[in-house]
């Protein structure tokens, strides 16, 4: 009885610290706003893959193979640091893209692995715009540093989100 006790914990410690070392899990994180301009000129605005002039902390944009799957960019972001990208999908009948984040130094974004997708749906004279992504933490192993977790990851791409589209809303509805 006492062996099939002690059986019993051990396998019991040995799950209970699996369970533990799992390491991190895709975050997904949206972001949407209205837009008081009609779709195609929010596309025009947003939907070139080679220009992310919309982005505020975008200062320059360089790339290669238009807006066609594969073709990549490298943003240079203000203060010098760059992140490479490749696109994945473009459908202008469609007005949605989606890209992939190809190499980018944690600390300028703090996560891997990380895809995206921007949708433009129009109703009139209003458009919604709405930018998804997934991805996963800046430090890929068990007990992350504090600028580097899960949280640190969600709030870094939704602050980028939300600066993102607000300057995309002022830069389409001042031109209109």
């Amino acid at each position: 009885m006492r062996v099939m006790t002690l059986a019993a914990a051990a396998a019991l410690a040995a799950l209970s610290f699996t369970a533990q070392a799992h390491g991190p899990t895709r975050q997904k994180v949206s972001e949407s706003i209205e837009i008081n301009a009609p779709a195609d000129k929010v596309w025009a605005a947003v939907g070139n893959f080679q220009d992310a002039g919309w982005i505020p902390v975008v200062e320059k944009t360089e790339g290669n193979g238009g807006n066609e799957p594969k073709a990549t960019r490298v943003l240079t972001l203000k203060g010098g640091p760059t992140v490479e990208e490749a696109l994945v999908k473009h459908d202008p009948d469609k007005k949605t893209l989606a890209y992939r984040i190809t190499k980018v130094d944690v600390k300028t974004l703090p996560v891997n692995d990380y895809s995206s997708t921007i949708e433009v749906e129009g109703d009139g004279a209003k458009t919604k715009v709405t930018w998804r992504g997934a991805f996963y933490r800046g430090y890929m192993n068990n007990d992350p540093p504090a600028d580097l977790n899960d949280e640190a990851s969600k709030k870094a791409v939704l602050g980028l989100y939300k600066a993102g589209l607000e300057n995309l809303k002022a830069k389409v509805e001042k031109g209109s």
